[in-house]
């Protein structure tokens, strides 16, 4: 596994992964400021853009030529200053976007339940793969599609349930400093 940059080091980033709606905007958000370091929301980048919503152009477009424009936008991100970056929750889906998200960046998986996330989701219409019939059971399966593809890209793992995102937020600054030695999977886990 490779190392993550030090805190010391230039170009220090942070990257959020995980499932639609776990908080990855609104904790980057706060953890930015916190370290004190810019924020960039690739979701929001895409829309600002593509000139469009990202379900306007995805319905358009299709999935490939969002998933590309979605990989440039996180390219450029790895390669610029210090930051916290809050990726969408398919970005995993490109083994290249893994790679980035792991050996350029401090990769935090926010994990959730799905069925904790349906609450925040019910009226949702910004989010082209939940627009289905049964929401709940389409997070099911994307749970369980992404959840190896997550773990594969994060340096370390943050349990959401039962914490306020201040709390969310002192956990990840916690172990930043840790990240900088070698992990197996074990000490990826939050303990």
């Amino acid at each position: 596994m490779a190392l993550a940059p030090p805190l010391s080091s230039p170009g220090f980033r942070v990257s959020l992964i995980g499932l639609p709606a776990v908080g990855k905007s609104t904790v980057g958000r706060r953890l930015a400021r916190q370290l004190g370091v810019d924020f960039a929301d690739v979701d929001a980048l895409l829309e600002q853009r593509l000139g469009c919503r990202i379900r306007d152009f995805f319905a358009a477009e299709g999935e490939e030529k969002f998933r590309d424009a979605e990989s440039s936008v996180l390219e450029e991100l790895v390669a610029a200053s210090e930051g916290v970056i809050a990726t969408g929750g398919g970005i995993v889906l490109r083994p290249r976007n893994r790679q980035l998200l792991h050996e350029r960046t401090v990769c935090v998986y926010l994990k959730a339940d799905p069925k904790a996330l349906l609450h925040r989701l019910r009226h949702d219409t910004r989010r082209p793969l939940l627009q289905v019939p049964d929401p709940a059971a389409r997070l099911t399966e994307l749970s369980a599609e992404r959840e190896p593809l997550y773990r594969e890209a994060a340096t370390l793992e943050i349990e959401t349930r039962g914490r306020s995102l201040q709390m969310l937020v002192d956990a990840i600054i916690k172990q930043l400093p840790l990240t900088a030695a070698p992990a197996d999977d074990a000490g990826r886990s939050e303990r």
